[in-house]
């Protein structure tokens, strides 16, 4: 398996359940590992054979700005989804964190895997 990966972006959303989350925007933090089993890539040296993260990038942009998940794990699926679905990705993992949530705890957070159907 060849794993393309994005750790630490960071930017500003609103997500949250509580009420003091819904009206500001906060940091999150997404780690992603998306795996392809042996990219063409490896052999023909062309973006187009495997996951391009300049796309994967501009598509984290835009969920941050556009999404309507209220949790975590809502976010971190859809951009498992994105990554299966649109990239073609066999398996992949997402971590959501949100940053000094608490002033005693580094983050708070969700880690999810997924693999595309068979």
């Amino acid at each position: 398996m060849d794993v393309i990966f994005i750790e630490g972006y960071t930017g500003q959303t609103v997500i949250g359940i509580h009420d003091a989350e819904l009206h500001r925007p906060q940091t999150i933090v997404v780690d992603v590992h998306a795996g392809l089993p042996r990219a063409k890539a490896c052999e023909t040296d062309r973006i187009a054979d495997t996951i391009d993260y300049g796309g994967v990038h501009e598509r984290l942009q835009a969920l941050y700005r556009d999404h309507k998940s209220t949790l975590l794990e809502s976010f971190a699926e859809t951009i498992a989804d994105m990554l299966i679905v649109d990239f073609g990705a066999a398996w992949v993992r997402v971590k959501v964190v949100k940053p000094k949530k608490f002033p005693d705890v580094e983050g708070v957070g969700v880690v999810i895997e997924r693999r595309a159907a068979a």
